[in-house]
């Protein structure tokens, strides 16, 4: 006993640490849940119980997260930080949270994301970004978090992103990237979604889809391109989407109303496990004498008025085919006659 006498104060501090709860906080011993919800915190407290799980900080007016600000938390699975004022993260802030399961940044002023984000978060399955200012996303920030299953990357103010950023999720069942900046959907971003399931890419400048984008999403069931530049598109782009059933919801886009975007659709429409969800809502943009009425109402039409041209030019060319050689038969029968006539005087 005189042995442990030494290390009382020690066993009393570490101790303490499991029980002690921030002043402007509750903690929740029977749950180890800490509420520090809209409390007006400028910063993380000290002293959240280390057993905690849950960790909410949500509605404070937190600017940064701090290199040392979670230290010993290692039992935290869900931390809740959406609507502060937070721009940067600090390295190695996140790096003792490698039990951690949800993390929620949504509603935050973050331009980016440090290189080393997800060094410790191997054990993340969901991750809001959403309502941020991100700007680009690159590969490293992300490659660490191979058990992630929802990513919300949507309201900020992203215009690219590295073609390798989602190359470790391939558990991701889950992305929305709503409400950005995109200009195309590229080859090669998707490549280890096999197991995507709801991919949401709605409110962008999305003009292009690239043959080979949507090839590898061998489990999607939703596909949202609602609001975005798209004028054209291609069958073949969808044809590459090999699922068992996938809804399409492509409304809100400038499309142009012709004979080829019509056939397109109708074959979409003709493949069993593909659903176009609001067809009836797809708004013609142009041409001009087309626009603003609805594809379903005028796709009966289209084709065929390209069909009456093509056959008005084929009987144009036809008469004037037809022309020419009564011309030449003409022209031979008076060489003929000439020809006898002149024999004849001789």
């Amino acid at each position: 006993m005189l042995g442990l006498m030494p290390l009382l104060p020690l066993l009393l501090d570490a101790a303490s640490a499991f029980r002690l709860c921030p002043g402007s906080c509750l903690c929740y011993d029977s749950s180890d849940l800490v509420d520090c919800k809209s409390r007006g915190l400028i910063r993380v407290p000290p002293s959240i119980p280390r057993g905690s799980w849950l960790l909410d900080l949500s509605g404070n007016k937190l600017t940064e997260v701090g290199s040392r600000s979670f230290v010993g938390l290692w039992s935290l699975k869900i931390l809740l930080l959406s609507n502060n004022s937070i721009s940067a993260l600090q390295p190695q802030s996140l790096s003792s949270l490698q039990f951690l399961e949800k993390l929620d940044l949504s509603f935050n002023q973050l331009r980016q994301l440090p290189q080393d984000f997800s060094q410790s978060l191997s054990s993340l399955q969901e991750l809001r970004l959403d309502h941020n200012l991100l700007q680009h996303l690159d590969s490293p920030s992300l490659q660490d978090s191979e058990n992630l299953k929802k990513l919300d990357l949507s309201y900020n103010r992203i215009r690219a992103m590295d073609v390798k950023a989602f190359l470790s999720l391939s558990r991701l069942s889950l992305l929305n990237l709503e409400g950005n900046r995109l200009n195309a959907l590229k080859d090669g971003l998707l490549s280890r979604q096999q197991s995507l399931e709801v991919l949401l890419l709605g409110h962008n400048n999305i003009s292009v889809i690239e043959a080979e984008a949507l090839a590898p999403l061998r489990s999607l069931t939703l596909l949202g391109l609602q609001g975005n530049q798209l004028e054209h598109i291609r069958f073949k782009t969808f044809l590459k989407l090999q699922t068992t059933s996938t809804h399409l919801q492509m409304s809100s886009n400038p499309w142009t109303c012709d004979c080829e975007l019509q056939r397109v659709f109708a074959k979409i429409q003709y493949v069993r496990h593909l659903h176009v969800e609001d067809y009836k809502d797809i708004i013609c943009h142009g041409p001009a004498h087309q626009a603003g009425g609805s594809l379903a109402s005028l796709d009966s039409q289209l084709c065929v008025a390209e069909t009456a041209s093509v056959l008005v030019i084929t009987i144009t060319v036809m008469l004037a085919v037809i022309g020419a050689l009564i011309k030449a038969e003409r022209n031979s029968k008076n060489k003929q006659a000439a020809s006898e006539a002149e024999a004849h005087d001789k």
